[in-house]
């Protein structure tokens, strides 16, 4: 079972996925150290060439010290090399593992869940939020460590190197902390704004890119693009703001810098006029100041990256805190096997918990094995919504839901869901071949028991038309298939799971009389190994059911065989009439 993210601390949570490469982020850290180390090395041999190689004209000085620099300069470069393969490799594999734990996560979620999140969001949380975490660690492993290093550092050796020369840090580092803290106030929030507006354009171009032929038939382009470039204008402003900041907070540290540079060679020269330092310690300060550019600058840059950091953490969190709706009891039990017996004892069901908009109210129902149970209604009655509480993706708010006698909430999800066959009100296929797809459900499945499931759904001869028959690569969502094609491999998906349980939600709206008639044959003939429960908008789906439910407005108005309804139900008479009455089939 994934680990319970709900009660995590954010920091807790890095240091899970920080844990396993732990001995190779101590590496990385040691050679920072040592570079940052031969960094503050050169201004010394700097400082030897000058006072004892050119002052005193010591050409084997001047070269020793030379090659020693070309030593050190070469380490450095190795242990740099060396530093930014280990940090790379830690955090790209600490984001892959926070991305695959995010992930497993939202696959978690309850269709409860996945309501109240849209798809952009999740996406840019998926990708844009994990990589700024991938970012900054190897930041922190290759540069975020190394820059205090050096400050810290190329102060102490200023004081060593001359004390009061030093005295110049003293005015140039409270302004530097001054800068820096005023950007610290602003920058989180207006990374965060980013992270928003990021989420706003995502959650266009998923809906324009998922909806574009509903665009293209309403001839709505113009209207999308304006949408789109509303969307991509506020990230742009945003973004911009964002870099004004940095245009502002960076000229202003290389000021203080380059100002200090000046009083130091100022202050430094009347000093060797007088004697108490040499020009070999005059460079040597003058490079460990502008050696303090370089964290001071990466100190600037920190501040926004640990803020746009800090931001995405945030709302990674948001989707690790958010608690599934739809848990397993302790000790849940798995059905080994199972009869398909459905019950709904008094099933009242709303979406948001509140009883004055509940969708289903008072709901009764049985279902045996060998069973064709059709529910009919209009749309928004609560068809679709009823056969979700089976599988448990949504629970009751009152009464229960049971499989051969077991509330569903003790029962194992996993177990639950592999005694129901289903097929979803929207076909929704994946990229791959058609066999794949039928077999998604049993991946073992042999390839006469996906034909046979195939055959029964009418989609056997449409599938062996194509030049690749069940090879046939299918594009995202079954973009080259129609639409009752669609529906055909989403009923041989549900078949082939033979399970006890067959749910076809609204599946053959898009199918035609002549083949859906033979869909209903098939069923029938393998009916008695099962319930099947089904929903339908064409009153013509449901004359042959065992019994028919009629729901209006999340009631049961009416319950019988269709003789029965026809001779006791308005509603049923009128949505016949409507349909049939003048031998006129409603295709829908």
């Amino acid at each position: 079972m994934d680990q319970d993210w709900t009660k995590t601390t954010s920091w807790q949570f890095i240091k899970h996925f920080l844990r396993p490469y732990r001995w190779r982020a101590t590496l990385a850290l040691l050679l920072t150290v040592l570079t940052a180390a031969l960094d503050l090395l050169l201004p010394r041999l700097i400082q030897r060439i000058v006072d004892q190689g050119i002052a005193q004209r010591d050409m084997p000085s001047i070269i020793n010290t030379s090659l020693l620099m070309i030593g050190v300069s070469v380490v450095e470069a190795l242990f740099t090399i060396a530093n930014t393969l280990v940090a790379v490799r830690v955090a790209q594999h600490f984001g892959a593992n926070m991305r695959s734990a995010l992930f497993r996560k939202i696959q978690g979620f309850s269709f409860g869940n996945l309501d109240r999140w849209q798809t952009g969001q999740l996406l840019v949380r998926l990708t844009s939020d994990i990589n700024q975490m991938q970012m900054i660690l190897m930041m922190f492993l290759r540069i975020f460590t190394r820059a205090p290093l050096l400050l810290v550092g190329s102060i102490i050796l200023m004081a060593v190197t001359n004390l009061r020369l030093a005295a110049v840090m003293l005015v140039l580092l409270p302004l530097v902390a001054w800068v820096i803290m005023a950007f610290v106030k602003v920058a989180p929030k207006m990374f965060e704004a980013v992270q928003r507006k990021l989420d706003g354009l995502n959650t266009v171009l998923q809906e324009n890119l998922a909806g574009v032929r509903v665009v293209k038939a309403f001839v709505r382009n113009d209207h999308e693009a304006k949408r789109f470039h509303a969307a991509n204008l506020d990230l742009t402003q945003q973004f911009i703001e964002v870099m004004k900041l940095f245009a502002v907070i960076m000229p202003t540290l290389l000021l203080l810098v380059n100002l200090a540079v000046v009083a130091t060679l100022w202050l430094g020269g009347w000093q060797v006029e007088l004697g108490s330092m040499t020009v070999g310690q005059v460079v040597a300060f003058a490079n460990y100041l502008l050696t303090t550019t370089f964290p001071l600058t990466m100190l600037a840059q920190m501040i926004g990256q640990i803020s746009a950091a800090q931001a995405s953490l945030v709302r990674i969190m948001e989707v690790m805190h958010d608690e599934t709706e739809i848990r397993e009891q302790p000790g849940a039990r798995a059905l080994a096997t199972s009869d398909g017996r459905v019950a709904m004892e008094n099933v009242t069901f709303a979406y948001n918990g509140d009883e004055q908009e509940a969708v289903l109210r008072d709901i009764h129902l049985q279902a045996q094995r060998g069973q064709t149970i059709a529910i009919l209604g209009a749309t928004g009655s609560g068809k679709s919504t009823l056969v979700n509480l089976i599988p448990r993706f949504y629970d009751p708010d009152e009464g229960r839901v049971t499989m051969d006698g077991a509330d569903v909430r003790e029962l194992a999800l996993d177990s639950l869901r592999g005694k129901v066959g289903i097929s979803l009100q929207e076909p929704v296929l994946f990229s791959g071949t058609i066999r794949d797809n039928i077999r998604y459900g049993r991946p073992e499945a042999a390839d006469e028991e996906v034909v046979a499931a195939a055959q029964a759904a009418q989609a056997h001869d449409f599938i062996t038309s194509f030049p690749e028959g069940y090879d046939t690569q299918l594009g995202q969502r079954g973009v080259n298939l129609s639409g009752g094609q669609k529906q055909r491999l989403a009923i041989a998906r549900a078949l082939l799971v033979r399970a006890p349980v067959l749910i076809l939600d609204d599946s053959t709206s898009s199918v035609d009389i002549e083949t859906e008639s033979r869909i209903q044959e098939a069923l029938r003939q393998s009916a008695s190994d099962r319930v099947t429960i089904v929903i339908a908008q064409r009153i013509s789906t449901v004359l042959t059911a065992d019994r028919i439910l009629v729901l209006d407005q999340g009631r049961i108005a009416a319950e019988g065989t269709h003789a029965e309804l026809l001779a006791s139900s308005p509603i049923y008479r009128e949505i016949y009439d409507s349909q049939l009455g003048n031998g006129v089939v409603n295709n829908g």
